[in-house]
């Protein structure tokens, strides 16, 4: 098995290198130069990119990133990060990263049932908005948590929005640029899907006006996927992840807009003028030629072109390859597929490393008050592939500037580091936590150093 898949790794990797031309195998070059890895001597693997600090949070069941960061000043030109934990016992940690090389833990919060997990996060103004999704339908809490952050440091839960039903597994995740308007995939206890557990996750939009009385304005959900709708049911994928929600987002740039990844039923754009009653711009099911799970879908250029992520799932890459990769929006109704980012040249090795290897999570240009954005560069979390960083300034061709893969955690069940998320702050300092048992790592990129020294 592993075998089989070490050669249709070297296959694709050898097409893209084809594609790619000299560019991409002279970067190859570089990464084979980097050296080390888990298999070498406990290594960092690296290009471009160092760590800076580490803190486990207690490593073991309580080092286990999630899929959340928002880092907001404090008084006294403090700064506290607020990171999400993918499952319990802990729901979110919060940590004074105001010395990037020295992040301080100062408290957590627990999950607030034992069949919760709050993999999702998100904060603005005052309020930090919390996923609670529960293991089987039916169960509680399930639906997000709402805090007062006031007080950085103490976290006060002023309100809650339910989501708990006979259908519903609760929130997976949150969005919250605005200090308003909360965007999440959820299930809810009147939507019931056709299929169990596939397709039960839909875009709701909660006014968060008075946040200890949260108030649904609006829904979505893809047609054909909810009991009782005329359209069909969208044709399953070969391995078939569910056409449900994942991402959403929604820029204060572009308030009108909301950019969904829909799992295997690809991407969707949204007019969301009218919140009450959302309205298709663009649609691709994209999956083939991808393999499915779309997760992420950021906007550059004002919307004009898409950068998308899709999710591995699948151990020793028994869903590969997931990429990033670039859409012409320019047309919203024909969405074309201009490129995807290029693919480590030891993509054979990873995909045997131990755990998952390929695209996940990237740093989302989110609209925080302390956020890095950039239109030239994509900063992506790669589970054992670590953090790699693109230049995509031409959108056509995407480059590999960066890369930093630590070696294992101690005590690591899976043999391999496994990023689950990242976040880049206006200092340039990056942030990614391990999904099993690392906490958190804190990295340096030339390439983003680089952007930030350009703009003084």
């Amino acid at each position: 098995m592993r075998g089989t898949l070490r050669r249709a790794a070297l296959g694709v990797v050898g097409t893209m290198a084809l594609t790619a031309g000299l560019g991409g195998l002279a970067l190859g070059r570089a990464q084979q130069q980097a050296g080390g890895g888990v298999g070498d001597g406990g290594r960092a693997d690296a290009l471009a990119m160092r760590q800076v600090a580490h803190n486990d949070l207690g490593a073991g069941s309580r080092g286990k990133g999630g899929e959340g960061f928002s880092e907001l000043a404090a008084p006294g030109g403090r700064r506290i990060l607020y990171m999400a934990n993918e499952s319990g016992p802990t729901c979110f940690n919060v940590l004074d990263v105001t010395r990037a090389e020295a992040p301080r833990l100062l408290s957590r919060v627990d999950i607030p049932g034992r069949n919760t997990r709050c993999n999702s996060l998100d904060a603005s103004g005052n309020l930090l908005v919390v996923a609670n999704q529960v293991e089987k339908d039916g169960q509680k809490p399930a639906g997000v948590q709402i805090y007062d952050i006031s007080d950085r440091e103490h976290p006060r839960q002023v309100g809650f929005f339910d989501t708990s039903g006979r259908f519903s597994r609760g929130v997976h995740y949150v969005w919250l640029a605005d200090g308003r308007f909360m965007h999440i995939s959820t299930g809810m206890p009147d939507f019931q899907p056709r299929r169990k557990d596939k397709d039960d996750q839909i875009y709701v939009t909660v006014d968060l006006q008075d946040p200890a009385h949260p108030r649904e304005v609006g829904r979505w959900w893809m047609p054909g996927t909810k009991v009782g709708d005329s359209a069909r049911t969208p044709k399953p994928n070969r391995l078939d992840q569910g056409c449900r929600l994942h991402n959403v987002e929604v820029l204060p740039s572009r308030p009108d807009r909301a950019y969904l990844g829909y799992i295997d039923c690809g991407i969707v754009v949204l007019d969301i003028s009218d919140k009450a009653h959302p309205r298709v711009v663009s649609r691709l099911d994209d999956s083939p030629p991808e393999p499915g799970f779309t997760h992420t879908v950021m906007p550059l250029d004002g919307g004009r072109t898409l950068a998308v992520t899709h999710e591995a799932v699948e151990d020793v890459c028994a869903d590969f390859p997931k990429l990033i990769t670039m859409f012409d929006a320019r047309d919203p109704a024909r969405l074309r597929r201009m490129a995807s980012a290029p693919l480590p040249a030891n993509t054979a090795d990873l995909c045997e490393r131990g755990g998952r290897f390929g695209a996940h999570n990237i740093h989302e240009n989110y609209p925080d008050e302390l956020a890095f954005r950039s239109e030239r560069l994509i900063i992506g979390s790669f589970f054992n592939g670590g953090v790699r960083v693109y230049d995509v300034t031409n959108r056509s061709r995407p480059r590999e500037v960066g890369f930093y893969v630590p070696p294992a955690p101690r005590g690591s069940s899976i043999g391999s580091i496994q990023f689950n998320d990242v976040y880049v702050d206006d200092r340039g300092v990056l942030f990614a936590g391990d999904r099993f048992s690392g906490g958190l790592y804190v990295m340096r990129s030339d390439a983003v150093d680089r952007v930030l020294r350009a703009r003084r």
